[in-house]
């Protein structure tokens, strides 16, 4: 395999890694409940103190790729990401079960923004860009429907055995890639953590952003639990369908890479439907009336997690190239703040007369509101040759 190819694999080893991390806990989340004897709301507060931390890193992490060079910074994360998943199989402890996702979130949250440094860093397209995200939403989706089938024979223990597998994996995808190249000046004042957060610039994209994969990465922690609770659905065809919401990102995200890059004329409103599809599948999702419905409602948000990546890392890194993982990293950021408010929210909602469904509906209105927010085109990631402004 060639060095370029290398790059993107171990890049996307990261992403997998990462993605896999954000919805393994919330595909098991009833089977959980059972062993850990909580409630469906503690379940989601796993995926909280994952992303308590995970938010904490993308800044520093994207600063400190920046500096010292993401490879170097991406092999940290999966290291411990292996090690703190390693500790979540002591016992069924709530506490150790929270600590551990909370630690573990410090290395996905390395392990994501550099990963996407890394791809970019390699001469990495907006396709490959693409690529980068949709494998990271990917494994997210395949949690969702490989953790629940090793309920009977892992337990409890299922997501966290598969986690370490997949950063055990992604360690050795990413040894085996290009190392960094020569470290950069030290940043200025303009290009740290004060001179990216200034940037007004950034906010649009992180807004779209938040939408784009906060509110996917919702609705797969929970929407298992709701196929099977309002739905009627077993758990293997739950898992299934529920697997679509993010695994479809795997076509979904280089598709947007694709556009932005071939099209840049059309990127905002291909960005536009997205968000409308994902107001509407999450509306089908709420409905949850036969297999079919559900299925389609997961197509039409796996959609709306995919299209807009690209061009919100990509406008992030043309608006502020001396600091790029940093401006990445906040953007990412924003997606972060809508799952850690919302995900233990939304299990909260089953606890409600008719509250799963409810609870889904109101997401489709944050979907819709995302859509009313849309930035221009202009910021975007259109390349300035494109005849639109970068910046």
């Amino acid at each position: 395999m060639s060095a370029p190819r290398r790059a993107v694999a171990g890049g996307c080893a990261l992403g997998f890694a990462a993605g896999w991390n954000v919805s393994s806990t919330g595909a098991a989340a009833q089977q959980l409940a059972h062993a850990y004897g909580v409630g469906l709301a503690t379940v989601g507060l796993f995926t909280t103190a994952l992303f308590v931390t995970h938010l904490a890193l993308q800044l520093p992490g994207g600063t400190a790729s920046d500096r010292f060079g993401p490879r170097r910074v991406g092999l940290v994360g999966v290291i411990v990401v292996a090690a703190f998943s390693a500790l979540a199989l002591i016992a069924p402890s709530p506490a150790l079960a929270l600590a551990a996702r909370a630690l573990t979130g410090i290395g996905t949250g390395l392990a994501f923004v550099s990963g996407s440094a890394y791809v970019r860093s390699q001469g990495g397209s907006p396709f490959a860009q693409g690529l980068f995200g949709g494998i990271g939403l990917a494994g997210g989706g395949l949690a969702l429907a490989i953790v629940p089938a090793l309920d009977g024979l892992l337990g409890w223990r299922a997501p966290f055995v598969t986690a370490l597998a997949v950063a055990i994996g992604g360690l050795a995808a990413l040894a085996a890639a290009p190392v960094d190249g020569p470290r950069p000046a030290r940043p200025t004042a303009a290009a740290g953590l004060g001179g990216v957060l200034r940037d007004r610039r950034l906010y649009p994209l992180a807004g779209l952003y938040a939408a784009s994969l906060g509110l996917s990465v919702v609705i797969g922690n929970w929407v298992v639990t709701l196929l099977q609770r309002a739905g009627g659905l077993d758990k293997g065809t739950a898992g299934g369908i529920g697997a679509l919401t993010l695994a479809l990102g795997v076509v979904t995200r280089p598709l947007g890479g694709w556009l932005l890059h071939a099209h840049p004329d059309r990127i905002r409103r291909a960005v536009g439907a997205s968000l409308l599809a994902g107001a509407a599948g999450t509306g089908l999702l709420a409905a949850a009336s036969s297999v079919p419905v559900a299925s389609a409602g997961a197509v039409l948000v796996g959609l709306a997690a995919g299209i807009p990546f690209s061009p919100a890392f990509t406008g992030a890194a043309l608006i502020r190239p001396e600091a790029a993982a940093a401006a990445v990293g906040l953007v990412n950021g924003a997606a972060s703040v809508v799952v850690l408010t919302c995900t233990p929210l939304l299990g909260l909602s089953f606890s409600l007369p008719g509250g799963g469904p409810a609870g889904f509906a109101l997401v489709a209105v944050l979907w819709l509101a995302a859509f009313a927010a849309l930035p221009g085109a202009e910021r975007l990631g259109v390349m300035p040759a494109s005849g639109l402004r970068s910046g």
